[in-house]
């Protein structure tokens, strides 16, 4: 994989612009459903929209408070921003495999990230979209410190300690990947946007 330039500050423009747009999609498209549209299933081995949501809030539990405290210590520590970003082998391999459509490649989900229930109840959307609230400030705040010297740990593989850049980058693409899944079950039940 050929190593682009980035700047930092257009990483993460790019990074607030699109998660602003999922946002804004979790907005206007999940919070109106009923329970029923929230937690019907296209068929029994996918998932429903509300799992889908489930699944990602499960990712963010992990995810966002090991990036807060980390993005804590490293401004402690008194980091300032790299002018450019890197991204780390590893980061790129496992942020490339989200963006496989899942048609080609469908990833497995371990259990242990897989959505608990199969009737979620309505807060699943609302703790979904906090998620995503604190995931922009958690952008906002990593514009400050040098993210290329952020380690987050990985949940599957404790040894693997990739870059904050690889890390977010890697659940924005998720998030999409996840929110597009809820958007193709939506349209399945003839839910139009």
């Amino acid at each position: 994989m050929s190593q682009t330039t980035t700047r930092t500050s257009e990483f993460f423009d790019g990074l607030t612009a699109e998660l602003t747009a999922l946002r804004d999609v979790t907005q206007q498209r999940f919070r109106p459903l009923t329970n029923d549209q929230l937690n019907r299933r296209p068929s029994p081995d996918t998932w429903s929209v509300g799992q889908c949501l489930e699944h990602l809030n499960i990712i963010g539990g992990f995810y966002l408070p090991s990036i807060t405290r980390k993005l804590k210590q490293a401004q402690e520590r008194g980091s300032t921003p790299a002018e450019t970003v890197k991204h780390g082998y590893i980061g790129q391999k496992l942020t490339a495999a989200m963006k496989v459509s899942p048609k080609d490649k469908p990833l497995k989900t371990p259990q242990q990230y897989a959505p608990s229930g199969s009737r979620l109840p309505r807060t699943v959307v609302e703790v979904f979209g906090r998620q995503l609230d604190e995931l922009l400030n958690l952008l906002e705040q990593a514009r400050r410190v040098n993210a290329n010297a952020v380690r987050i740990p990985n949940p599957i593989i404790p040894l693997l300690w990739p870059r904050l850049t690889d890390v977010l980058e890697m659940l924005v693409v998720h998030i999409r990947r996840h929110v597009a899944q809820a958007e193709r079950v939506l349209q399945g039940q003839g839910v139009v946007a």
